[in-house]
């Protein structure tokens, strides 16, 4: 009697799964759509309770849709860790916490109202379309970005701290040439602007104004250019080895049974619910 309950709490374990995560399935698209389209409505109603013209009409509305929100997201938090066979590996990967931030900031309500504004993390759940595309080269592309920003990350922080040492000795600089009568009052002011100005971003809050320091800005500029092109450099390098180096990422297959991604071109079966593939 026991393991009949048993079998039949995997059945019904597993058919949950194939509607949350099978992308390959119509439940599955279906209900990857109505996610989206409630995680859409969620952010809508957050920007628009935002706007003190509608929250003081429609504030009540508001309030109760957020709940409604909140209690579907909680519920289908819930299902996920219950369909997993391995809740934890859930739990803590990136859109496990994710929906979790995205339902604390309603129950946190009661105790610290300001903390309704994280509700804003629930548009990071957005990043679930990719389930819905059905596309097996955009799960690819992804391992492939991975795999590159991996790659390229110690040469990436290596460049990166450059930055920030050049950043400090040409804002020190203009900081000792143009002084607090032209604007730059201290040496993190001068910094800013130097990181402002090599990003090409130029808020305009501040200007040197000596023949020197404009020359130094002109220099900094145009070095912006070149120190935005180097990571980008590196990384799509590192993105092309990928492609060289890890052949067998081009092709994937899905269970049948589960519509789970198989990456290992020489399983016969599926690691998650055991069937035999094709």
């Amino acid at each position: 009697m026991r393991n009949k309950i048993k079998s039949k709490y995997e059945v019904l374990r597993q058919q949950i799964y194939i509607i949350i995560y099978g992308a390959n399935t119509f439940w599955g698209k279906l209900f990857d759509l109505a996610l989206l389209v409630i995680i859409l409505l969620s952010v809508t109603l957050i920007t628009l309770e935002s706007m003190p013209k509608f929250d003081s009409i429609h504030h009540e509305f508001f309030v109760v849709a957020e709940w409604v929100i909140t209690i579907f997201f909680t519920l289908e938090y819930i299902l996920r860790i219950i369909c997993n066979k391995r809740p934890l590996n859930y739990i803590f990967s990136f859109y496990g916490i994710v929906d979790l931030l995205s339902l604390l900031p309603m129950y946190l309500s009661f105790f610290i109202p300001t903390s309704k504004t994280l509700l804003v993390f629930r548009s990071l759940r957005l990043l679930r379309l990719f389930a819905i595309l059905d596309l097996m080269p955009i799960i690819g592309q992804q391992y492939h970005l991975k795999l590159a920003l991996k790659a390229s990350r110690n040469k990436v922080l290596v460049f990166v701290y450059f930055i920030i040492v050049l950043s400090i000795v040409l804002g020190t600089l203009m900081y000792m040439i143009e002084g607090p009568k032209n604007g730059f009052t201290d040496i993190p002011t001068s910094i800013y602007w130097c990181i402002v100005t090599m990003t090409t971003v130029g808020y305009g809050d501040l200007a040197p104004n000596t023949p020197l320091g404009q020359a130094i800005a002109s220099f900094i500029m145009i070095m912006g250019y070149g120190i935005i092109a180097v990571p980008t450099g590196i990384v799509s390098a590192e993105y092309s080895n990928a492609y060289k180096n890890n052949p067998e990422l081009e092709e994937h297959k899905a269970c049948s049974n589960c519509t789970t991604f198989i990456y290992d071109k020489e399983a016969n079966y599926c690691y998650h619910c055991g069937e035999k593939l094709n």
